[in-house]
């Protein structure tokens, strides 16, 4: 299978998702955790708490995926390991697929992070935090899920299973994507000193995989993050100041280094 057949049948997948995991009112089906004695305890909006409950919801559906399209599943050995899905189709080629979350106000969302620019993603043929080696993937492929946080007053109170309808969730009006991990990169770490790649805010963009490196392509999308330091690194790494910071002064190194190269011919 192409990385694209994998990217297109992912993306009408993703497609169904928002009406399976919203109610007709444009409400998060979750109301909160339940138990044995029937008590419910609603949940907080917290990006973690709702991405993990999210990422429980949809894998029944994308392990029903795989089997419908000739694939399969591989979970990560290990909590903190990278991706978060593994898709293997009937030839062996590896597909990588990470969720990643974050609420929206208008047309812009919060801030999303696609996973780190160090580590695996420079030493490549190594399974440091990750099953299998970053260049044995076909595709790095990122499963996007947007929704806005509702105003609730219901996180003090407990409520028995016949109350489901008196309470208030905590999120509403979803949006999925399903985009190559370098189309929806931007030019800046996703926050802080962190050694995250940063993703574009603008939810257009990505849900049609316009960020700035769609254009260059993803070979300048892996030069540019696997020569990316923050000052501390830096200084670590003995270079003194970063090299570039932004696409504007990645474009003037790489022109100081060709004009350093014409004095050696």
């Amino acid at each position: 299978m192409t990385p694209q057949k994998f990217i297109t049948l992912l993306q009408k997948e993703a497609a169904t998702y928002k009406s399976f995991i919203e109610t007709d009112s444009q409400d998060w089906i979750v109301k909160g955790f339940i138990d044995v004695n029937k008590n419910v305890y609603t949940i907080t909006n917290d990006t973690k708490v709702v991405s993990k409950i999210i990422e429980i919801l949809l894998i029944p559906k994308l392990e029903s995926f795989a089997k419908n399209n000739g694939l399969e599943l591989l979970l990560p050995s290990k909590q903190n390991f990278y991706p978060d899905l593994t898709f293997r189709d009937n030839d062996g080629n590896l597909f990588a697929v990470d969720f990643k979350s974050s609420y929206y106000n208008g047309d812009t969302v919060n801030g999303l992070t696609l996973g780190s620019y160090w580590g695996y993603f420079r030493e490549r043929d190594s399974v440091k935090n990750t099953d299998y080696p970053y260049n044995a993937y076909k595709a790095h492929i990122v499963l996007g899920m947007l929704y806005k946080k509702s105003i609730v007053d219901n996180e003090k109170s407990v409520y028995s299973i016949n109350e489901l309808s008196a309470i208030h969730s905590v999120i509403e009006h979803f949006v999925f994507f399903v985009q190559p991990k370098w189309k929806i990169a931007n030019d800046v770490p996703g926050s802080g000193n962190t050694r995250n790649i940063g993703g574009i805010t603008n939810i257009q963009n990505l849900i049609d995989g316009n960020g700035p490196f769609a254009e260059l392509g993803e070979d300048v999308f892996d030069d540019y993050w696997k020569g990316y330091f923050n000052k501390t690194d830096a200084r670590t790494a003995g270079i003194g100041e970063p090299r570039y910071h932004n696409l504007a002064t990645y474009k003037e190194y790489l022109k100081s280094q060709s004009e350093k190269l014409k004095k050696l011919q």
